[in-house]
């Protein structure tokens, strides 16, 4: 969970951290960790069913509740994973 409100899914993992911004992720039922805490001012809002991946390709994550995050991994900003292109069905 970050401060913002937005949960998700390690499905690739890897030892390091995960953060927004500057604050380390908390499991869920761990919430008490972000008191008074809010979230980095540079994060964005995080969609539903987006994934993400570190930029060495060693974590992967799903988002499973939209909320704001500036997702980083060992304080490198995580990317965004396009949808793979089909081949058209002509």
């Amino acid at each position: 969970m970050s401060p913002g409100g937005a949960e998700m899914v390690v499905t690739k993992g890897a030892d390091g951290e995960l953060s927004d911004g500057d604050i380390v992720l908390q499991t869920k039922g761990s919430e008490d960790a972000f008191a008074g805490a809010t979230p980095a001012a540079a994060a964005q809002e995080l969609a539903l069913g987006k994934r993400f991946n570190s930029a060495d390709g060693a974590v992967s994550v799903l988002v499973t509740k939209a909320g704001k995050c500036d997702l980083r991994y060992n304080g490198e900003p995580m990317e965004l994973q396009e949808p793979r292109k089909l081949p058209s069905s002509d």
